[in-house]
């Protein structure tokens, strides 16, 4: 359990900035969360029985009354026996679900460390990784446009809320690790590599700053006034035109930075690309020749077979 919320005789600081102003009815906050329970009750999972499918929901109904209490009053502010007792449910019914305080908020870990290890090894003859990984976000984003405007505010004090709390700073760093060794392994495991190699430690990097990015340009977008129609192409957008830079292997970003922009700088730079994109694939058969003889020196208890 987690032990950042304060102690009953302790005095607390004034409401954070982050909290929501001018705040909500309770109406606006009831309509919002009514909005988002109905889409996860709408929801059917091809593998989940009545009773995994109850629990799920009044797992997410605990989050995002969390979520809502901590934006409105502080992290720090809210305990967990009054989120609990908000819900209807007991305070040990909530870390049944939630070891830590921390995990209330990022309550989708385990579901994002699954499917992007699936969207990587899973996928299809001539996928690359990075049209994967675009397509695992497209997938995550699809609810965006379903989501009335009355959200918008909720969402941009959590992005305030996380960034003003040290402990949410904290879980969403060790968060992103969780991610970035995911996706270091998945892709090591497809192309036959050592993950410990600095191809797929690299790429891995790359690919979860996609993911960053997108939830980057939400926030973006909401406090640009774009309205909830088109919300979910805006943000995809975005992403798509950070995934094409990761495509062509930044070699565009450089040769526009230093100003080469006439043709021949062009093509100087394209060859350059090019000579580049040949050592890497040498590099990498090189590596994954190395990894296959390390993997086959080892026993059968996986020890390294010492002769």
């Amino acid at each position: 359990m987690s032990s950042t919320a304060p102690r009953a005789d302790e005095q607390l600081d004034p409401a954070p900035a982050y909290a929501l102003d001018p705040p909500l009815s309770r109406e606006a906050i009831a309509k919002a969360l009514g909005h988002i329970r109905e889409l996860h009750e709408q929801e059917r999972r091809p593998d989940e029985g009545l009773r995994e499918r109850k629990k799920r929901i009044t797992r997410q109904l605990i989050s995002d009354t969390a979520t809502w209490m901590f934006c409105e009053r502080g992290f720090d502010r809210v305990r967990v026996a009054e989120i609990a007792a908000e819900v209807g449910v007991s305070e040990k019914t909530v870390f049944n679900y939630f070891p830590t305080k921390e995990s209330l908020v990022f309550d989708q870990e385990a579901d994002l460390v699954a499917g992007i290890r699936e969207a990587l090894t899973a996928r299809g003859p001539g996928v690359s990784p990075t049209a994967a990984m675009v397509a695992f976000i497209e997938r995550e984003c699809a609810h965006l446009d379903a989501l009335g405007p009355e959200f918008h505010p909720l969402f941009l004090a959590f992005g305030r809320m996380v960034e003003d709390t040290p402990a949410l700073r904290a879980a969403r760093q060790e968060l992103s690790g969780k991610l970035v060794a995911v996706a270091r392994e998945a892709l090591a495991e497809s192309a036959g590599l050592d993950p410990r190699d600095p191809e797929p430690a690299v790429a891995a990097q790359a690919l979860i700053s996609l993911w960053d990015i997108q939830f980057a340009s939400r926030r973006r977008h909401i406090e640009g006034g774009v309205p909830t129609p088109g919300l979910r192409e805006a943000v995809l957008g975005d992403t798509r035109r950070a995934a094409r830079l990761l495509d062509t292997g930044l070699w565009s970003f450089n040769s526009v930075a230093q100003g080469a922009t006439e043709p021949s700088g062009l093509r100087e730079a394209g060859r350059a690309a090019e000579e580049a994109r040949k050592q890497v694939v040498e590099a990498l058969r090189q590596a994954r020749a190395a990894w296959a003889q390390v993997r086959g020196c080892r026993g059968a208890d996986g020890r390294r077979d010492r002769g």
